[in-house]
């Protein structure tokens, strides 16, 4: 043995936190990609092999469905905003807006003898009256477009389908741009790990 030896073997050990590092890195690193690889089912050595997402993809679907229909979307809370004051507020304004285009554009042509009989202060008139008879029957319209919704959309059947059907490359872009920094924070912390571990190795080491 030479004399360079033993400082080589000191080096050799002063590796081992950095090895354990890209080991724990690499390792989670594979574990998030097979999250989504491979796509199809593969057998390997007899083993069957196949993404945790592409599998459990019909699973997924019928959660997120339920879910949101349970939770996240209510048609209760629809109707409460479509029969709220702000809502209100906005479609009368909408409405006044094109009982003014009807009165002062449209309805010369629709009747051309109405304007020799209704003068500026009438239509006026009209006007009010049209809008306000209108915006009474917003909450009972907001009403009724719920009920039809209820009767006719089924929330989760339709996320349950939309998500049944997106692509191995759909699901997966969708899903990464929402956990993009949990899955590297995941490698961080098994690079963070091994290296512990192979401080721990270096000290048990040091004192034998």
């Amino acid at each position: 043995m030479t004399e360079t030896d033993p400082q080589v073997f000191k080096w050799t050990w002063c590796l081992l936190p950095i090895i354990a590092a890209i080991i724990g890195w690499g390792t989670n690193y594979l574990a998030v990609r097979m999250l989504f690889h491979p796509r199809q089912e593969r057998r390997i050595l007899g083993l069957k092999f196949q993404g945790v997402f592409p599998k459990r993809q019909k699973v997924l679907a019928e959660k997120l469905g339920a879910l949101v229909a349970r939770e996240l979307f209510s048609m209760q809370d629809v109707k409460k905003h479509l029969q709220g004051d702000e809502f209100i507020s906005h479609v009368k304004a909408t409405i006044e807006t094109k009982v003014d285009e009807f009165l002062e554009e449209k309805l010369a042509e629709a009747i051309p003898m109405a304007t020799m009989f209704l003068g500026s202060g009438m239509i006026d008139k009209v006007k009010q009256s049209l809008v306000e008879n209108l915006a009474k029957a917003i909450p009972e319209l907001g009403g009724t477009f719920v009920t039809h919704l209820e009767k006719n959309m089924d929330v989760e059947t339709i996320v349950r389908e939309k998500v049944e059907n997106f692509s191995s490359d759909k699901l997966e872009e969708m899903l990464l741009s929402i956990l993009k920094r949990e899955f590297r924070f995941i490698e961080y912390v098994g690079a963070a790990l091994g290296f512990a571990i192979g401080l721990t190795q270096l000290g048990v080491l040091w004192l034998l």
